[in-house]
């Protein structure tokens, strides 16, 4: 009878959890749809064209940077300015890695796809989440901090990933919560390549250099 009780209330503690999380899950999309809508639809269509600016520059930033960076360790033959610019490239490449993999694990549509009502302004193809620009632009953002951690750095980059994640939403292209989970990813990745650029290092017994992640 123990046994049965115990069964009961392990079914019934499991519709109980069941419920809450697709009533979580149900106000979650409820909030995400109604914040977009908020952005979306009462935007300020004057500035739809720098939106698309600022969304395009991901691209072009992302390959500029680390060959910049790199180009200067070279020229002044610096062995550090090059190991940033490697980093840098690196972070870049492991964000696309795993916002293109958590895409196509989750595979969430478009929200101008699941809601007509959602003004669409830009390209955006493939599943939603995360947002594949805001995880490049905060992978950008985070580890030029830590190749360059000074407040002039550090600002203006967050700044611009910031303003690429309001642009996509600006824009009808990703919901909010994409948005966040791509700043998520993107800062990830970039702590990630640095833990992982310093066990290389230790390992092959190199000099740490400039990774200063603990």
């Amino acid at each position: 009878m123990g046994h049965l009780k115990k069964r009961k209330m392990f079914k019934v503690l499991l519709i109980i959890f069941s419920l809450h999380g697709c009533v979580m899950n149900l106000w979650t999309q409820n909030m995400d749809i109604r914040l977009l809508r908020e952005i979306n639809l009462n935007r300020n269509r004057n500035l739809d064209n720098t939106f698309r600016g600022i969304t395009c520059s991901v691209v072009p930033v992302a390959i500029a940077t680390p060959l910049v960076v790199y180009s200067a360790g070279w020229s002044e033959d610096d062995v550090t300015l090059k190991k940033k610019g490697c980093y840098v490239a690196e972070t870049f490449l492991v964000s696309v890695f795993f916002s293109t993999a958590v895409k196509y694990s989750v595979n969430r549509e478009r929200p101008f796809v699941t809601y007509p009502d959602i003004e669409k302004e830009t390209s955006g193809g493939g599943p939603s989440f995360p947002s594949g620009h805001t995880s490049a632009a905060f992978a950008m953002a985070t580890s030029v901090s830590i190749a360059f951690p000074k407040w002039y750095v550090i600002i203006p980059s967050f700044v611009w990933a910031g303003a690429v994640g309001y642009s996509r939403m600006d824009l009808g292209v990703h919901y909010p919560t994409d948005v966040l989970g791509g700043a998520i990813t993107g800062c990830g990745s970039a702590w990630l390549t640095c833990r992982l650029n310093r066990w290389i290092n230790k390992k092959s017994k190199k000099e740490k250099l400039f990774y200063p992640v603990p």
